[in-house]
């Protein structure tokens, strides 16, 4: 049996590289040799949001978490250096990773990471060896109630629609997308950190002309569903969903959709919302742990 690694390998790594002239930002923990665990965060989050479950899977997987140019403590280029799409999000994590030569990962896929992940997937599926999804919609019939004003401005762009997305990225916006729907004593477990340093982080004019743009980019998002299902029942690989269902964007159904094309899936609903690592963290690292054991054995 290998050695137990020590507190040092545990702990969660903070660094930088230049990746086509941008500073990136990335978390990493766990041993360089370790399988490996690639984390894209979700909106309005960054690598922030995985910083618990990173040294509670750090004994044995290696898990690395980047922020997205535009996010977190990455540069925020002009436009006309970097397309803030989830196709230019996409090419930029394949870009990443190559860098990092991260030739073999699972992948985590949660909110907007889900889209862009999948994206890397269906471009390179043999590296992909296994998935836990956790509160990422790819089953337009399953979106959530929250999705109504959003869609409302897909069919009918108007200036008075395109003024309430800019409004939701705002501290407040932001403060209503960590609760979201959850009830009040899980509410109580989010801390206001989230939405407060998410504010701090994207509160400036280029950085909220990018939010507003890939809300309104979420609709074309819409026509590559049915490519990550297909995706999903090709190549079947290993998958893992823990779901928060108390998500007006993401609720049970969004999760249940899933095993349309993944029927081998190991499914459990939590109790708790979008932001689970949040106020389900010890129950997501278990069964985490659990299945990573199975599928990406270290010893």
């Amino acid at each position: 049996m290998a050695a137990s690694p020590s507190p040092a390998t545990r702990a969660v790594r903070h660094r930088t590289i230049e990746l086509d002239g941008l500073r990136v930002f990335y978390r990493e923990a766990g041993p360089r040799d370790g399988p490996v665990v690639l984390l894209p965060h979700g909106y309005p989050c960054s690598s922030y949001e995985f910083r618990n479950l990173m040294p509670a899977l750090a004994d044995r997987w290696r898990t690395v978490a980047p922020d997205f140019p535009g996010f977190g403590y990455s540069d925020t280029p002009g436009p006309d250096r970097f397309e803030y799409t989830f196709d230019g999000y996409a090419r930029f994590l394949d870009r990443f990773t190559s860098e990092l030569g991260l030739d073999r990962y699972a992948l985590y896929l949660h909110d907007y990471g889900s889209q862009i992940g999948l994206r890397l997937a269906i471009t390179a599926p043999e590296r992909v060896t296994a998935l836990i999804i956790q509160n990422g919609d790819i089953y337009e019939d399953e979106l959530g109630p929250k999705y109504a004003g959003l869609q409302e401005y897909w069919g009918e762009p108007t200036p008075e629609g395109r003024a309430a997305l800019e409004n939701a990225v705002t501290e407040e916006g932001f403060r209503e997308e960590f609760l979201n729907d959850v009830r009040g004593d899980v509410a109580e477990r989010i801390s206001p950190e989230l939405w407060t340093l998410a504010w701090a982080q994207l509160g400036t004019p280029e950085r909220r002309r990018v939010m507003v743009g890939l809300m309104e980019g979420l609709r074309e998002n819409l026509e590559w569903f049915p490519r990550y299902q297909a995706y999903l029942r090709e190549h079947s690989p290993p998958t893992l969903i823990v779901w928060g269902p108390q998500d007006g964007y993401m609720p049970e159904g969004s999760a249940g959709a899933y095993l349309r094309d993944l029927p081998g899936a190991e499914l459990h609903l939590l109790d708790g919302g979008h932001w689970a690592l949040e106020t389900n963290l010890e129950e997501v690292a278990v069964l985490s742990r659990q299945f990573l054991a199975r599928v990406l054995p270290t010893f």
